[in-house]
């Protein structure tokens, strides 16, 4: 991959909201498997000792957050897989902790992208990007924005608000898949993956689950402003 220029430096206890995206806009995520693969990836790749998939039984997505690991590289609390990008809040637990994680993370996934679907070369737009979340208020926006990606999916402006149909909008989100969002909305039954989060490393802006599910609906409504 080729390196792009970060401007910022990570530093242990802090929080960062990383992205990237497919070369040239391509899309990344093609059908279900290659989404859960990426999301049995952030399980797998944020450890300190190397887990190797093929040393265990695996039949389904479930059964790889059965696997037992003793250490982490990073604290993940969010997530968000889009077709064509994704994005993850991070904090740095020790120092080189998320360089190492985004490392092993985009080059597994590029491996098993490019073989599984005969492919060569880069797969994302060169390094990872990454924004430092200094403030209060602004950590707390990401978990609405990273949340919120997949209107996007169906509805242009909604980063701006312009969300025409909001009942609409919620009803997609609470149903996507391929995010954290169903983790803290906590609709239905506790997902397996649910173990890749770990909420208590980060600020108790929900303590509640109603406190994140109101914090979601007043974003989309306007009330709530980046």
């Amino acid at each position: 991959m080729c390196a792009m220029a970060r401007s910022i430096t990570f530093a242990p206890g802090e929080y960062y909201h990383i992205y990237n995206r497919g070369t040239d806009k391509r899309l990344i995520f093609l059908d279900q498997a290659d989404h859960e693969r990426f999301i049995s990836l952030l399980y797998l790749c944020n450890s300190g000792i190397p887990i190797h998939r093929s040393d265990h039984r695996v039949t389904s997505l479930d059964d790889i957050f059965l696997i037992p690991k003793e250490t982490s590289l990073v604290n993940i609390g969010a997530y968000c897989l889009m077709p064509n990008h994704f994005h993850l809040l991070l904090n740095e637990q020790s120092e080189g902790g998320i360089s190492l994680f985004m490392q092993k993370l985009m080059t597994a996934y590029t491996m098993y992208f490019n073989k599984r679907h005969l492919r060569k070369g880069t797969l994302f737009e060169g390094s990872f990007q990454a924004t430092h979340a200094q403030k209060d208020e602004y950590l707390k926006y990401l978990f609405a924005y990273i949340h919120l990606n997949p209107i996007g999916i169906n509805a242009e402006g909604w980063k701006e608000h312009h969300i025409k149909d909001t009942k609409a909008a919620e009803l997609f989100i609470q149903t996507y898949p391929y995010s954290s969002h169903l983790d803290y909305a906590k609709l239905g039954s506790p997902r397996r993956q649910g173990v890749i989060l770990n909420k208590l490393a980060f600020p108790e802006y929900f303590e509640k689950q109603r406190d994140f599910n109101e914090y979601i609906k007043d974003w989309m409504s306007g009330d709530k402003e980046p």
